[in-house]
Order: structure tokens, then sequence, then C-alpha cells
């Protein structure tokens, strides 16, 4: 009975963090109208993405807000035609430019060599640089507010998360993860307001940064090898003095990271193992998550069918606990909250699995990602 209740005690607490930070510690930019008057470039990185990159063009393009918007967009090595639907859309406009970019140099990984080139050939007056991923759909005036918001927080780098669209069962136990993870064990404030390196997160599918502060860290040249180069951008900002924020950003883009299964098993894959770091480290958490979330229902089931009602309680309730601070991460990020949350200690247990698929295929060199090898 002991066990059971500090478990409840621990998942409330939690659950209590997710609240102030979904309630009052996430910064939201505005959706409604607003205008920039600095120049501001948008970097699109791509390979392989002529399937999914036509409405990501076309919401650049419709862009408000940004009189001297341009766009730099990368073909980074693709094989099905990227290039020729990026021509398509954007036919003659003159504020897109389309480079071809080069194979990435030893001791470099795609996706960090992709966006520095781009941010070497971003617009010489540009003060304000915003990357952006193809499975990403942007409002109308998603990069004026993104901008707007950065310089409101006094930041170099801000991260507005998109809202995640999800679609197949595997979409919705893990993905709403994202979201759930870091509002409920990172303090917003103190990431914002701390200079520590390791109290640093970002999520790389939509970033707007200040290119003075930017470049001070080393840009994306700092974090050339790192499979997490988002959250290492962050620690770079932060070590070169700067500033981050997360904020929710689902008012301002949409994003469909994974079209499947597959998909999104290896995506998650390539790089679980970077973000817990030491295999013992991941051992830790990854038990305690599955105290505190995946066991609860299963004493719950156990201690009824053997007769102990109380202790059937108190670990239902920790379940149902876990699952409203699960409730209030997706209402916070424009997620689906019902019924998906009633899974979250499946979602756990999957996050789990996959990553010890992670360390497992890293340990035998077998991680890649778009046909280029990772970790």
């Amino acid at each position: 009975m002991t066990a059971a209740l500090v478990l409840l005690l621990g998942v409330a607490a939690l659950t209590a963090h997710t609240v102030v930070n979904a309630g009052r510690w996430l910064r939201r930019p505005t959706d409604r109208p607003v205008e920039v008057t600095e120049a501001v470039t948008v970097l699109l990185p791509l390979r392989d993405e002529a399937t999914r990159v036509t409405p990501c063009l076309r919401a650049l393009l419709d862009q408000r807000g940004v009189p001297g918007l341009r766009v730099v967009v990368l073909d980074d090595g693709s094989a099905d035609g990227t290039a020729d639907v990026v021509r398509a859309v954007v036919a003659d406009d003159p504020r897109v430019t389309l480079l071809t970019g080069a194979a990435p140099p030893p001791g470099w990984l795609g996706k960090p060599h992709a966006c520095w080139q781009l941010a070497t050939r971003a617009e010489a007056s540009a003060t304000a640089l915003v990357f952006v991923d193809a499975d990403v759909v942007l409002g109308p005036y998603a990069v004026a507010a993104a901008v707007t918001e950065l310089r409101a927080a006094g930041a170099t780098l801000l991260s507005p998360y998109p809202r995640i669209v999800v679609r197949t069962a595997a979409d919705r136990l893990v993905q709403p993860l994202l979201q759930w993870l870091w509002l409920t064990f990172l303090p917003l404030r103190a990431m914002e307001r701390s200079p520590r390196p390791s109290l640093a997160a970002a999520g790389g599918q939509f970033l707007a940064v200040d290119r003075a502060g930017y470049l001070r860290a080393g840009g994306h040249a700092a974090v050339a090898d790192r499979v997490l180069e988002d959250i290492e951008l962050a620690r770079a900002v932060k070590r070169a003095g700067g500033r981050i924020a997360l904020a929710d950003g689902s008012r301002l883009a949409t994003c469909r990271m994974y079209e499947d299964w597959p998909q999104l098993r290896d995506g998650y894959t390539k790089s679980l193992w970077a973000s817990f770091g030491h295999p013992v480290a991941a051992a830790v958490v990854l038990t305690l998550l599955l105290l505190l979330y995946t066991a609860p229902p299963v004493v719950a089931a156990g201690a009824l069918l053997a007769g102990a009602p109380a202790v059937a309680g108190v670990a239902l309730l920790t379940y149902l606990m876990g699952v409203a601070g699960r409730m209030v991460s997706a209402r916070a990020t424009g997620g689906r909250a019902w019924p998906d949350a009633l899974g979250h200690p499946v979602s756990v247990a999957v996050l789990g699995w996959l990553t010890l698929r992670s360390y497992h295929l890293r340990k035998r060199r077998r991680l890649s990602w778009r046909g280029r090898p990772v970790g």
C-alpha cells in the first residue's frame, strides 16, 4: 500500500507541474494579423520530399505580415524529383531561391549540413532566420508571429511547436508524448532563465532565430555531428550567452511527421539513444516512467483479483492522474485529448520499446535515415 501511495503522489506532482507549465508558463504566439518590419529569410531543407513539400511551399508563399520575406530552399541530394516539384510550385516567384546541396563532408550529418548551407546563403539583410521542415504547413501569419514572439521573449532561439497531425493508432499512441514529456518534466520558466545548456529543448520542425546570436553560437556548424541537432543548437545558443524559449505553435502551424508506422518507428529509433545519453541513464528513466504510468492499471487489475480493493483504488487513481496529465498536455498544444489519453500506459510502454530498439541498432551500427547512416 505504501508503494502505491508513493506512486500516486509522484504522478500527482508531475501532473500538477504539467498544469502549471501549460497554464502559466507556456508561451502562445498570437495567430492574429501581425507585421514585422525587419528582413526575414525562411530556410527549407529538403531531401526526397516530392510527395509532401507542395503544401509547405504554398503556405510559405502565402505568408503575410513580412514585407521583406525571402525563402531559400535546398535540395539535399533528392532522388525523387523534389527539385522539379519546387520549381513547379514556385514558378518564377522572385522571393524564392532554390539551391542544390552538397553532400555532407566527414564529421557532418545530413540535416545540420543542409541547414548550415541554407544559413550561409540567406539574404545578407536578414536579421531573423526561420527554419521550417517540409512536413510543416504554416498559417498565414506564422512567420510574422514567430519573429514577433522571438523579439518579445528577448530570445536568440524560439521553438514554436506545431500541432502534430495524427491519423493512425500509432500516431495517437506515440506522437503526443513529445509535448507531454517537455510539459511534464521540463520547468519552462527556469529553462528560459537558466544559462545552463543542459536545461534546453527545441523542435527543429519550426525554429525562429536571431541571426547574429545564431552565428555567435556557431550555427549548425556547432552541431554538425549531432542527431538531435535542434536540441544541441539550443544548447549551443546558451553556451554562447543567448536565451532560448519554447512556445505552443499549434495555432500557427501543423506537422504530419510520419506517414506510416515503419517511418514513425524508424524516425524515433534513429534518435532516442541521443535523447537519453548513457544506457544506464536511459534504463533509470524508463524504469521510472513505466512504474509511474504503465504499472498502475496492471496493479489495479491484479489487486482486484487478489482481493485488495484499497490498493486497487489507489492504483486506479494513479492511472487516472496520469491520464489527466496527458489530457492537459494535449489541450494545451492543440492535440487530441479524448479518448487517446486513456492509452497513456501503452504509449509509455511503446516509448520504452522504441528506446531499447534505438540502443540495440546503434550498438550494431545499423541506424540510418533517408539513406544515410546516423549515430
